[in-house]
This record gives structure tokens, C-alpha cells and sequence, in this order.
């Protein structure tokens, strides 16, 4: 099983998983020709897509939604709550390509068993996933506001993470956002910030090689190596220590990490 974060932030997400017989895409929050940009920078095709699994419906997860699906023939799967939320957001979709992906539900493509789980977040009924083959297993978690114990169970374990670490505390505090955004971000259907997440990392990393890939990342209340630094700061703290077996990477809104073997 391979992945690639090929964007992440406020302005789009979206993450590729593949193995050697299905591909897949979390989210399409960029345009269908950024799609295109990044598929070509990580040497892959569109065109093999397997299908689509959609987190929620905030526009920086389904910008290209439609477009990529319509114009590559690709399946969405989405939660009952999710799909009709983002149906006037997405144009039209032929029923052969609209599936339910209902909420801590597992489906199996092959060899690789993906389940969804539920997050904290301001949308409909949002959700995230983890994906299992042949015993490695890959977590996929971002805009929650926090990171419940049921979450946790579902995540522990990981061999990699994509984990969010959106925003420093007090950047965001100090910050030019209007209070109700700052207290939005903040709440328990927000985002989590870089302490908060590595706390809730120190509770499901195992002892054994693990990458992190730290995501969604705020452009104006964070930035890439404080995120680094705070995480691993607080990881050291509850007595894990970076650069050993666990070890932390950057994700950007621009540019894909590179693919990369779970």
C-alpha cells in the first residue's frame, strides 16, 4: 500500500492511497486541473482512479469533486448526510457513480479493507478513514476539533498518519481573525491544534516504525516547523522521542510528499 498527501490546507485537500490493483482519492478540494498537475507530479494517472471517498462537505474537500468524477468515470462514496449537503455543490452525478459509505462501515476492494469513522467537525456527518492491507495500516484523520477515545481506537496502531496540527494556539489568539472564527477553530468542532494533536499522537503511536505527516496546516496560524517543533516537543514530553522510530513530515497546499510505501 502506497500514499501520497497530495494537498492540504484551507485552500484544498486531498490524499491518494493506491496498492497494486485499486487507487484511491480522499477528497477532491482542488480543481480538476490542479488534480491533474499533482497526479502528474507523483507520475500517476487519473484515470485508474477506483474511486472517491469524500469526508465531508466543506468546499476545500470537494472543489473538483464533480469535475474529476464526471470527467474520469470515477465512483463517489459518501455518508447519506454528506451526499445530499454537497448536491448543489457538485453538479450532476450519474446514479453508476454515486455509492453510500455509511458511517464506521467497512468496505473491502481487493486486499484493502477501508473504514470510516466518525470525526468532530462543523459539517453534516463528517467522517475519515483508515485503510487496512495485509496488516499495515494507514490512519487518515483531519478537521476534527478534537480527538475522542472512540476516534483513537479506531486510529491506534497506524504505521502512518496523516494527522492534522492546524494551528498554534497562540498564533491563532493573536491573530487578525474575527473572534467568532478564532472561537469556531477552537471549539470541539474545529480543528485541533499542534499540542493537542500530539497529545492525542502519543496514545496511538505503537512502538515500532511509524511516519507522521502532519496536515492541514493554517496558513496564517501556523507554520511548518513550529508545527514540527511543537509536536515533537510534546511527544518528547509523554516520552516519545522523534527521530527514532517515530518520524514527523510536512505536508503543503502546493505541492504532493512524495509517494511513499506504508
Amino acid at each position: 500500500m502506497r500514499f501520497s498527501v497530495l494537498a492540504s490546507g484551507s485552500t484544498g485537500n486531498a490524499v491518494y492511497v493506491e496498492n497494486d490493483e485499486h487507487a484511491f482519492l480522499i477528497d477532491v478540494g482542488l480543481s480538476g486541473k490542479k488534480m491533474e498537475q499533482l497526479f502528474a507530479k507523483i507520475d500517476r494517472d487519473m484515470k485508474k482512479l477506483s474511486g472517491i471517498l469524500v469526508t465531508h462537505e466543506h468546499s476545500d474537500h470537494i472543489k473538483g469533486l464533480g469535475v474529476v468524477a464526471r470527467k474520469y468515470n470515477v465512483p463517489i462514496y459518501a455518508n447519506e448526510k454528506t451526499w445530499l449537503a454537497m448536491e448543489g455543490n457538485i453538479g450532476n452525478i450519474p446514479t453508476d457513480l454515486r455509492f453510500h459509505f455509511e458511517m464506521e462501515a467497512m468496505k473491502s476492494f481487493g486486499s484493502i479493507d477501508i473504514q470510516s469513522f466518525a470525526v468532530s467537525h462543523d459539517a453534516a456527518d463528517p467522517m475519515f478513514y483508515v485503510f487496512h492491507e495485509e496488516g499495515r495500516k494507514l490512519a487518515v484523520i483531519t478537521d476534527t476539533g478534537y480527538v475522542s477515545d472512540r476516534m483513537k481506537g479506531h486510529i491506534r496502531g497506524a504505521d502512518a498518519f496523516v494527522f492534522e496540527s492546524n494551528h498554534d494556539i497562540g498564533m491563532l489568539q493573536m491573530g487578525h481573525y474575527p473572534w467568532s472564527t478564532k472561537r469556531r477553530i477552537l471549539s470541539d468542532v474545529g480543528h485541533v491544534s499542534n499540542e493537542d494533536a500530539a497529545v492525542a499522537m502519543s496514545e496511538v503511536i505503537f512502538d515500532k516504525p511509524t511516519q507522521i505527516y502532519l496536515s492541514h496546516l493554517s496558513k496564517d496560524n501556523n507554520m511548518k516547523d513550529l508545527a514540527r517543533m511543537s509536536v515533537a516537543q510534546t511527544l518528547q514530553s509523554c516520552g516519545i522521542i522523534t527521530g527514532e522510530f517515530v518520524h514527523l513530515h510536512d505536508t503543503d497546499a502546493e505541492e504532493p510528499t512524495r509517494l511513499v510505501t506504508v
